[in-house]
């Protein structure tokens, strides 16, 4: 190619804009400039050129109606962005959630296992991009993938949170079951992490919720947690194998497959000598 990335650039732009001479724009000429300027400028490692280079490709790509391809530039941009760490700046500029939020999720994919921390960041980016949209039920799957690397990490606390978050987006676009399913997930990760006392707060905050209380999600969790005031290790188990049990994640499922964890026993000590609190004021809803 050897053609001045910035050339191209300047090249381009002049065919998308009107003129005296040109009374349509040539997006098709445009695009495959701006292709080229952005592997020029990526092979230069000029990444934030390279970027806005793509993120141009991909507008030139919607305007021709391949959203395809405009995805994929939009993809590689995110990839430049990371190197940046200018995610913020990508979406912004993007101006539209969804394919942002793609492009961050597809970014933390690719991140997961090479640098966990940094996927987290990004699928919670990608999550609030959604949700100050409006566009809880879009997020879904991000919030499944973002607890999911948290319990690889055994972050267990931070699972729990997220998908308590889960829960408050489902119960926003009126997704019951998936905001039930959340919040007994959140139950059996404390419980798994051998944290009784959050569990069972965490219990209680839901229980608010009168539905959840009347639900199958509700009563698994309610039996869950007196056989573990009770030390009723069997019972755990029985609990841990039930159908209500079985129809939630599977990254969940395994972690209540292997309860109980810790002694049962000193659990059922400390919460004998433990007064009962009051149910927390802060309605999760």
């Amino acid at each position: 190619m050897g053609s001045d990335p910035e050339k191209l650039i300047i090249k381009a732009d002049k065919l998308t804009k009107l003129s005296l001479t040109r009374w349509s724009a040539d997006w098709r000429g445009a695009t495959i400039l701006y292709e080229q300027a952005a592997v020029g400028f990526r092979l230069a490692k000029d990444y934030e050129k390279a970027k806005v280079a793509f993120e141009k490709a991909s507008k030139g790509q919607e305007m021709l109606s391949s959203q395809w391809d405009a995805a994929k530039h939009m993809e590689s941009a995110a990839a430049l962005a990371k190197e940046l760490n200018n995610w913020g700046e990508l979406y912004t500029e993007c101006g539209r959630s969804q394919p942002a939020s793609d492009a961050l999720a597809k970014g933390a994919r690719a991140l997961e296992d090479a640098a966990p921390d940094d996927a987290i960041q990004l699928y919670t980016d990608a999550c609030t991009i959604l949700e100050e949209d409006g566009k809880e039920h879009m997020a879904f799957d991000l919030y499944r993938a973002a607890t999911s690397v948290y319990i690889k990490l055994e972050k267990y606390a931070d699972a729990a949170t997220f998908l308590l978050r889960w829960g408050l987006a489902a119960d926003k676009c009126k997704a019951t079951h998936s905001q039930f399913k959340a919040y007994l997930s959140a139950i059996v990760v404390y419980l798994y992490a051998h944290d009784f006392k959050e569990a069972e707060k965490c219990y209680n905050d839901c229980s608010q919720i009168d539905a959840f209380l009347s639900s199958d999600q509700g009563r698994c969790a309610s039996k869950l947690l007196s056989a573990y005031a009770e030390g009723d290790i069997e019972e755990i188990k029985r609990v841990a194998q039930s159908s209500t049990i079985s129809n939630l994640d599977h990254m969940i499922i395994r972690l209540a497959r292997k309860l109980p964890t810790g002694d049962v026993s000193a659990m059922k000590a400390n919460a004998g000598n433990e007064q009962e609190e009051p149910l927390d004021e802060d309605d999760l809803t």
